[in-house]
């Protein structure tokens, strides 16, 4: 029985909300993956984040992901990620600190369990920089749910 190709791609994501008194961080992270046989899988991804603190700044970040899956075992995930975004900050007038546009890159490096359509890992960022990342630290959890 012959597949089509639409069988073996899956849809899905991350989604995130932090807040607090004054700040308040959203993201939204939707992928496509084609799934070549049970141990490789292949995708892109696409990534909108918006970040507040009141009285300090506000950034809006947009960019567009490569993936790769190999998982071993079926509830082991391997992952790599190389992930480009365009970062726009923009200070409060009473904030000592210059506007920013830039585009930052990433590599990641991740390990995470799957059971059923989730997985629930850690990732490493290989091109972290403090002064310039997205990301508060090189090291993160992440949960990727596919259909």
């Amino acid at each position: 029985m012959q597949t089509s190709f639409w069988d073996n791609v899956r849809f899905g994501g991350g989604i995130g909300l932090n807040f607090g008194s004054g700040f308040f961080a959203g993201n939204l992270a939707p992928i496509g993956v084609y799934r070549f046989n049970e141990y490789v899988s292949t995708g892109v991804g696409l990534n909108f984040a918006y970040t507040s603190e009141r009285n300090f700044y506000d950034s809006f970040v947009v960019g567009g992901s490569f993936l790769g899956f190999f998982n071993p075992i079926r509830e082991i995930q391997i992952s790599t990620e190389f992930q480009q975004s365009y970062v726009n900050r923009t200070f409060d007038a009473n904030v000592p600190f210059t506007d920013e546009k830039y585009w930052v890159p990433a590599i990641f490096l991740g390990l995470g369990y799957t059971t059923n359509n989730v997985t629930v890992g850690i990732q490493y960022d290989l091109l972290y920089d403090r002064n310039r990342s997205i990301y508060a630290d090189s090291w993160f959890p992440f949960v990727r749910v596919l259909f």
